[in-house]
């Protein structure tokens, strides 16, 4: 069994993967360990007050039952890990400095050493006992749509601060939530949901406002629009005086004339 071993400082520094494979192989005595304790009874028993045969027929029984339930055991082990195969699971081991691992994975193969059980996640073997969960695809969805969307809106300015450079944002938010399944929405908090609500509201308000102002800016066009209106009527008003003052020329000029 291969055990990947790390080198930190020049020492080397026992994996995950190597504290997991180390307590599988010292968990409990199998089948060989109680028959070598029968045996070396037989080897060191008393002389002058032997073992009764009735008492070592029980014994073998007993070992005969252990066995079995042994192998029993190993059959139940071997097959919930090969039901784990292509899928994600949760490791939880623990180092020899009592320093705890947790972390994710998806199980490659399984194989079977020694009686026990192994799952291989990224290249490494780990127990099948040190499997703490398995995970379901659908529920692992929702928890990392979950979490991005807290993420999300905390990344978010305060309501205070809120501008409408931050619209996108909100809006994404708001979309993203509404695609969610009933199920996804289930591992968002309440006081989230109400957070977002209230970025929504917030938003609509500052839109609203953004909107009323360019309103105004276009009320104010037209306002100078009529003023350069009422301003053109005037010069035409003024050329039309200056026409009449042309004509009253002209006709004294011809009185002139007849003089």
């Amino acid at each position: 069994m291969a055990v990947t071993q790390v080198v930190e400082n020049g020492q080397l520094v026992e994996s995950a993967s190597e504290s997991s494979v180390k307590k599988a192989s010292k968990s409990g005595l199998d089948k060989d360990a109680f028959l070598k304790l029968l045996v070396a009874q037989m080897k060191y028993q008393d002389p002058l007050e032997p073992t009764s045969n009735t008492e070592f027929i029980a014994q073998y029984a007993t070992f005969s039952q252990v066995e079995q339930m042994q192998n029993m055991a190993m059959t139940m082990e071997l097959t919930r890990a090969s039901g784990m195969v292509g899928k994600l699971v949760e490791i939880q081991t623990t180092d020899k400095n009592g320093d705890a691992h947790v972390f994710q994975g998806v199980v490659e193969y399984v194989t079977y050493e020694n009686n026990k059980a192994y799952v291989s996640i990224d290249g490494s073997l780990y127990s099948v006992d040190d499997v703490h969960a398995v995970i379901d695809e659908t529920y692992q969805i929702a928890y990392e749509l979950a979490k991005s969307f807290i993420n999300a809106i905390d990344r978010l300015p305060s309501l205070s601060n809120l501008t409408i450079a931050d619209r996108e944002a909100v809006e994404s938010l708001q979309e993203g939530f509404n695609k969610m399944t009933a199920y996804q929405q289930g591992y968002i908090s309440e006081e989230y949901i109400n957070k977002l609500q209230k970025y929504v509201q917030r938003m609509a308000e500052l839109v609203e406002m953004a909107g009323g102002d360019k309103e105004d800016g276009d009320g104010e066009g037209d306002k100078t629009e009529g003023t350069g209106d009422g301003e053109g009527d005037k010069i035409e008003g003024t050329e039309g005086a200056g026409g009449s003052t042309e004509g009253g020329s002209g006709t004294t000029g011809a009185g002139s004339g007849g003089a």
